[in-house]
């Protein structure tokens, strides 16, 4: 048995989605007020030392707390089904169909939220997603994190809970950025994509292939799954 585990921002899509998913939501809904939350929660960020767990949720608050679960759903499902060839990687996507045709379990670990990437996930037909969690009080988005930030060695970390599940198992990883190298370096098969010079070094030197999946001819969109 192979386990495929992917990373979302930059190794799936071309660019980070949680950003892109708060502006399309304030686009929507407008708010008065939130830009200066976001600005100290920058500020905070900056001084404080990078929590990015912390910055994740006061910008999460600052731009969609209180929030109801339907109108989330709503947003949620209009920001899937617009990722398309300009937002995903034809490489990744030639990976996936690539695992799932072995018969391979693909499993979708990333650190942005629980807001939508499960629905990302079985847009693609991962078989599981382990992300971000985020927390709701009586039907309303609260903001706050139920989990903590799935980055960097907290990502190494759901790796070997993944391998208690599933004994035996021989992982392939893939990732895009310094962070996942933390986790990368824990399985038998990683890939780096989409990086610069430097960290395809690094990851060099630490037996680790690179590739670029953003620049292959593109294939056909993926459709729900």
């Amino acid at each position: 048995m192979r386990v495929a585990v992917f990373d979302l921002d930059g190794t799936i899509t071309r660019q980070d989605t949680f950003v892109p998913y708060l502006r399309g939501w304030l686009r929507r809904h407008p708010r008065l007020g939130y830009v200066r939350p976001v600005v100290v929660a920058g500020l905070r960020y900056t001084l404080t030392g990078p929590d990015r767990g912390r910055l994740k949720s006061d910008l999460l608050r600052a731009c969609m707390s209180g929030a109801t679960m339907d109108a989330v759903q709503r947003w949620t499902a209009e920001f899937v089904a617009g990722l398309g060839d300009a937002e995903l990687c034809p490489g990744a996507l030639a990976a996936i169909a690539r695992h799932r045709g072995a018969g391979d379990r693909l499993i979708l670990l990333s650190a942005s939220v629980d807001l939508y990437v499960p629905d990302v996930g079985r847009r693609l037909g991962f078989e599981e997603t382990l992300c971000t969690g985020v927390a709701w009080r009586d039907g309303r988005l609260d903001g706050s994190l139920t989990t903590a930030n799935r980055r960097a060695g907290e990502k190494r970390r759901c790796i070997e809970i993944l391998r208690d599940r599933f004994p035996g198992a021989r992982f392939a990883a893939y990732g895009n950025s310094g962070a996942d190298l933390a986790h990368m370096t824990a399985v038998e098969e990683p890939l780096l994509v989409n990086a610069g010079p430097r960290l395809r070094d690094a990851a060099r030197k630490l037996g680790i292939r690179s590739e670029e999946w953003r620049n292959k001819s593109p294939g056909r969109t993926v459709q729900s799954a």
